[in-house]
């Protein structure tokens, strides 16, 4: 986040910290500690006030104390809750007159208990009713933006490297604080990041995952059965935490009128839609969307065959036959769980050893809070649909196969299956080594010679002339900050990004100023590269460009010494890359239409520039392509194809940019319109206002 800009977000805490009364602005809220817990939105407030002003000691110490206020506010509703349900059971309703006086007097006496628990620190609950918008900005880890900022300007390295990072495991698009992180690196030398929120379920589990790669299983048991207990223990918060105030969609509370028992069902069926959905709350990364798919029962999925690998049969079956309570008839597991079965054979009856009863306890209870919304849809007019929770395209993705010839194992006995389990079926087949339509054309590296998948590297696909035209048309349509909102520095402020669409450049000829020859070129060139991209990956359906840009970087004299950025950093096309994660997802700001993208370079004249492929982890690089004219990298833009650009050093580097797509809902609609002027003008010459290109239209 840049220090000289305001979101809206900041606006609206400005005017908040406004509101405030004076000893709790300009950091007087912020001198002291003692009474009840300070609300987190006010101290957020006062810390952005704080920033804004200058007060950059302030705005630390406010910060710190919005981020602790706000754990301190959990962890004592999850304290109460927890003493209450101890102190005060709910009494079962009885039958008869009176009946429920029981019932509704333990439920009287247990909000008592919560309240007189939470009073001393929090005070009146009212104070601690952050808007949505604040709650929002905490969810997706913006004071940890604010945080390294301040602490960039009092000079402390390494709390700002470790909220820029805390920041950015949420934001992983976020090119500027990733670029903040590598600068840490490179002033302070090596730098142990810390994730400040960090969800200690998910760092077992991913460090597990990372042994479990390198085979080193019994280190994975341990980081996976950690990651499972943790997962209860984070499951049983969460359900407490659904107690807490909700928000009731369709009424103003203050108006609400309902009945007794539609009260309390309005109100039931919400906190039980938020219990129900805390097992997507536990798979889903900070600042994601989308869960991590069939989450849960992957844990049982590497144990079973990590316990199998270091000789413990009956954790392997019992692991096994936890999994199969999510996924019944899951093939590959129920192969498992017979030879684990014969394994034990002689030793103990198989059939002793149980699923783990937490597991079949989550289930059940799961399986009834579904039954409960889907009836409470039926008869009470809520919309609900049950969403796919236990996924099972989300599977392990390793690649072995134990034949059980391996060891002591009988040599016809039963074959292990644990090889990759299916992944999402595409609509398409993935091939490629298709024609290349033009003869001049030269095929150069296919996917294995690039080290990865639906990659090709062609050149020869326009003439040395060609590129000479195409530079001198960009040189005089191009604009700064075209096609980056204006950004003239969008991915480093060491080079300047200029560039221009399809039908900017037809407009551009037909008003005089770029030969119209020139800028039909740019046209035919794209629908060239369109084709043989559609026919070397032999789709099946029509390729549609999603959007055509011919952009040129130029190197910035006077800020190339000791640079170690990339012009562009390492991203997917189609996906958020997370590098921590080792997942690419695909989900909202990326543009997640796109299926296929291609780069056509016009000229080798500058120093730098390379495009690299990666692997997920966004560092190690699998290929690298010195761009020259003619030549074009044509890729699957999905996280199978991390990429970036090296740094331009020198010189000005510039290319043709291409995406598709296979959704016609997703067609570029500047290509639309200038299929259009094309086709009218291989009918006949017509002048601008006959072809009504509005020369005042923003292109």
């Amino acid at each position: 986040m840049a220090s000289g800009s305001r979101p809206w977000g900041a606006l609206l805490l400005l005017l908040l910290a406004l509101l405030l009364p004076a000893a709790c602005r300009a950091g007087g809220g912020c001198a002291g500690e003692g009474g009840p817990l300070e609300p987190f939105d006010a101290l957020y407030a006062t810390g952005v006030e704080a920033y804004y002003s200058g007060d950059f000691e302030g705005a630390a110490r406010c910060l710190e104390r919005a981020l602790r206020s706000r754990r301190e506010l959990r962890d004592t509703r999850l304290r109460c809750q927890r003493l209450c349900r101890g102190q005060v059971r709910l009494a079962a309703p009885a039958p008869g007159a009176g009946g429920d006086l029981p019932f509704f007097s333990s439920v009287l006496r247990r909000a008592g208990c919560v309240r007189r628990c939470e009073e001393p620190r929090l005070g009146a609950t009212s104070r601690h009713r952050a808007a949505e918008e604040v709650r929002a900005d905490f969810q997706r880890r913006v004071p940890y933006s604010y945080l390294q900022r301040a602490y960039i300007q009092l000079n402390k390295l390494e709390e700002a490297a470790n909220a820029a990072h805390t920041f950015f495991m949420a934001n992983p698009e976020h090119m500027e604080i990733q670029q903040d992180i590598e600068n840490y690196k490179n002033t302070a030398g090596k730098v142990s990041l810390i994730d400040r929120e960090a969800k200690q379920h998910m760092e077992d589990y991913s460090a597990g995952v990372k042994h479990y790669d390198k085979e080193e299983y019994e280190l994975a048991i341990e980081f996976l059965e950690s990651a499972l207990q943790r997962y209860y223990s984070e499951d049983e918060d969460c359900q407490i935490m659904c107690e807490g105030p909700q928000r009731f969609e369709e009424y103003e509370y203050l108006e609400y009128k309902a009945g007794l028992y539609e009260a309390i069902a309005d109100h039931y069926m919400q906190v039980l839609a938020c219990k129900h959905d805390c097992v997507r709350e536990l798979a889903t990364r900070s600042g994601r969307i989308s869960p991590i798919e069939n989450f849960l029962p992957l844990h049982y999925d590497y144990l079973q065959f990590a316990y199998y690998r270091v000789g413990d049969y009956v954790k392997a079956l019992e692991c096994a036959k936890s999994y199969l309570l999510f996924h019944p008839d899951d093939e590959d597991v129920l192969e498992n769980a017979s030879y684990y079965e014969g394994l034990l054979e002689g030793t103990m009856d198989p059939d002793t050893v149980k699923p783990r009863k937490e597991a079949k306890m989550l289930l059940r209870r799961h399986k009834l809070e579904s039954h409960l919304l889907q009836v409470a849809a039926a008869g009470l007019g809520y919309t609900y649909t049950e969403p796919n929770y236990w996924n099972r395209y989300g599977a392990r993705q390793d690649e072995h196969s134990v034949p059980s010839s391996i060891s002591s194992e009988p040599e016809e006995g039963p074959r292990l299956l644990l090889a990759k389990k299916p992944m999402p079926k595409s609509d398409r087949e993935l091939k490629e080594g298709g024609p290349l339509l033009y003869s001049d054309v030269k095929f150069v590296y296919n996917s294995q010679q690039l080290n990865g998948t639906q990659r090709v590297l062609l050149d020869n696909v326009i003439s040395e002339e060609q590129c000479q035209e195409l530079h001198k048309v960009a040189s005089g349509i191009m604009l700064a900050g075209d096609g980056y909102r204006g950004k003239t520095s969008p991915h480093t402020p060491n080079e300047r990004f200029e560039g221009a669409t399809v039908l900017k450049a037809l407009k551009y000829g037909y008003e005089g100023r770029v030969p119209l020859k020139s800028a039909r070129l740019f046209y035919d060139i794209s629908e060239k590269a369109r084709k043989i991209v559609e026919s070397y990956f032999m789709l099946n359906s029509t390729l549609y460009f999603s959007y055509t840009h011919l952009v040129c970087r130029t190197a910035l004299s006077g800020q190339q010494e000791r640079r170690n950025d990339l012009s562009h950093p390492i991203h997917a096309d189609n996906c958020l890359l997370d590098p921590e994660a080792n997942e690419c997802w695909k989900e909202p700001p990326a543009y997640t239409f796109r299926d296929y993208s291609a780069l056509l370079y016009m000229n080798a004249d500058f120093e730098g520039g390379e495009f690299i492929f990666t692997e997920m982890d966004a560092k190690t690089v699998t290929a690298s392509i010195k761009p020259k004219c003619g030549r074009m990298i044509s890729f699957s833009s999905g996280g199978e194809n991390p990429h970036g650009v090296k740094a331009v050093t020198k010189g000005q580097r510039c290319a043709v940019a291409l995406w598709f797509t296979l959704d016609p809902l997703y067609r570029e609609l500047e290509r639309i319109q200038a299929d259009e002027v094309i086709a009218m003008l291989d009918q006949k010459h017509l002048g601008p206002s006959e072809l009504n290109i509005n020369p005042k239209d923003e292109l």
